[in-house]
């Protein structure tokens, strides 16, 4: 089954889908499936742009209003994660993932789901250390602080991924893991993008929950995007017993969608070749999501989740064959996810621009249906009713703390204890976004809705690459003794050399003082929109 794998879509829809039939009209190759690594921009209408955390600027209504009202249609099924530009009042109306315009599926703030036999994950967002322990408390209208809290990841999303047991195929996450770039060629990429140099040699460049999530994981493939550069990497997993056998990571980073770029990849991925072509849940997935329900926190109170530390009477929530079972007789063994999408907002009208419309906090129907299936908490339903009930009281600016029970503790110190989602360099490549909030009002700066017009494509064909399943990297670095290995596996590890210690993915902490040792430049949440200011940088 060939796969595509896009980086930052940034809204514009029509170009990457017009850079692959250019690849089918020169290659004679079409994808079966298109993976999207975050940034995707399902902006429907003027309100969904003041819900995206960006300057006023670089808010345009691209092209996926289009999809979404119908006049356009995918012309191949496009799956995706959330990333930290994201017109988060759409994507919030499907927590538990869902459909958001005909043959365009969203995994949610955390999902599985197969298509084809392959099983395929995903986390939305970023890592944030100061929201990581809260609950999903955000809803439209957004103030300066939760515009950008609502796309942080959370660390309830990352245990449910946690209990996971089955073998994961692909993997997807918008900021890479934490210490990636030890297992690739890093000379290059230090050499495309200096200013990682220091977030690179101090290892704090990337998520250390997505690291976590990688060494328990261990996917044959991960992708991810965020950093707008190309980076491949080979990761050998150690093992944890005689009996385990090895396994390796191949992880692809990709660039932004911009002619030029390489921000489209096509791989060839192990597919069951008697499965049908829908998209389907994954049955122990669903049986996680089940299991874990009772953890569901809608505060802003921070809490750590259950762990085998004394302190919680149940700490392992993952499931049994028998629980697994349980969700293939409910679903009649019918594991097809229903084509139910269904428009929740009004759609951009070109000749009609409303620049005043106010985003509003909306329950959707496929989220219903999902909760009342499975016997789920409807996350926005629970939002909606804290809101009303505080508002009863007068309280509208805090929430009453929550009793904490034995599933989970808000006197726990986090496991992360600093901020290390960002890049705290300059990186001349992207544009600024104050995370200190002293950028513009973003809750009420105007928007431009022209939409972009779609590029010409007399561009190279550069930023198309066919690539074989052993996604093979090449280097120019030395490589070590694991050479041996990487060949036997159809990859090319590269890499300085390093001992054992550095090579294996570690946390970096703060020290006593909640200092991370490396000096701290103001963090920033940043990414391109326009190929203009690209032409400027580069």
């Amino acid at each position: 089954m060939k796969v595509a794998v896009a980086g930052c879509c940034h809204g514009a829809l029509d170009k990457m889908y017009e850079t692959l039939e250019l690849l089918q009209r020169r290659h004679n190759v079409w994808p079966d499936l298109l993976l999207c690594c975050g940034d995707f921009q399902a902006v429907r209408n003027e309100a969904d742009l003041r819900c995206m955390a960006v300057p006023a600027k670089y808010r345009h209504m691209q092209t996926f209003y289009r999809y979404y009202s119908g006049e356009k249609k995918a012309p191949v099924l496009t799956v995706f994660i959330g990333g930290n530009h994201e017109a988060s009042n759409h994507l919030q109306e499907l927590p538990y993932g869902g459909w958001v315009a005909p043959n365009i599926y969203y995994l949610g703030y955390a999902g599985v789901v197969r298509f084809r036999g392959v099983r395929i994950g995903g986390i939305s967002g970023i890592f944030k250390s100061h929201d990581y322990r809260k609950g999903h408390f955000e809803c439209p209208p957004y103030n300066q602080q939760t515009i950008r809290s609502a796309y942080h990841v959370r660390n309830i999303e990352v245990f449910k991924l946690k209990q996971l047991k089955r073998p994961i195929d692909i993997f997807m996450s918008h900021d890479w893991p934490r210490s990636i770039y030890h297992y690739g060629n890093k000379k290059q990429l230090l050499r495309m993008k200096s200013f990682f140099r220091q977030e690179v040699e101090s290892n704090t460049l990337g998520s250390p929950a997505a690291s976590e999530l990688l060494q328990h994981l261990k996917p044959t493939y991960w992708f991810s995007a965020h950093l707008h550069v190309k980076f491949a990497a080979f990761m050998q997993h150690e093992t944890n017993s005689k009996e385990e056998l090895p396994k390796a990571t191949k992880f692809l980073a990709l660039d932004k969608c911009l002619p030029h770029r390489d921000f489209l990849q096509i791989i060839d991925v192990e597919h069951d070749p008697n499965a049908g072509d829908s998209l389907e849940y994954d049955a122990e997935w669903i049986a996680i999501l089940k299991a874990t329900n009772s953890l569901v926190n809608v505060t802003q109170n921070s809490w750590n989740m259950p762990e085998n530390n004394g302190l919680h009477a149940k700490w392992d929530y993952s499931v049994t064959e028998e629980a697994i079972k349980e969700v293939l007789e409910e679903l009649n063994h019918d594991l097809k996810i229903p084509c139910n999408f269904t428009l929740t907002a009004a759609c951009y009208d070109p000749s009609k621009p409303q620049k005043n419309m106010e985003p509003v906090h909306t329950i959707n129907p496929q989220t219903t249906e999902f909760c009342a299936q499975f016997g789920l908490t409807d996350i926005n339903d629970r939002i909606q009713q804290a809101k009303e009930e505080s508002s009863g009281r007068g309280e509208c600016e805090e929430e009453e703390e929550e009793e904490m029970d034995s599933t989970g503790s808000a006197e726990e110190p986090s496991e992360y204890n600093t901020d290390n989602s960002g890049l705290s360099s300059f990186n001349p490549d992207e544009i600024m976004l104050d995370e200190e909030g002293g950028d513009e009002d973003l809750s009420t700066c105007s928007v431009d809705p022209s939409p972009d017009h779609p590029p010409e494509f007399s561009a190279s064909f550069s930023d198309i690459r066919v690539m074989p399943d052993s996604m093979a990297v090449s280097s120019d670095d030395a490589t070590d003794s694991n050479n041996e290995e990487l060949e036997r596996s159809g990859g090319s590890r590269q890499g300085e050399e390093r001992s054992p210690t550095e090579r294996a993915l570690k946390r970096i902490g703060a020290d006593e003082n909640g200092n991370s040792g490396v000096k701290k430049i103001k963090r920033r949440n940043q990414a391109i929109y326009a190929a203009e200011d690209e032409d400027k940088t580069d």
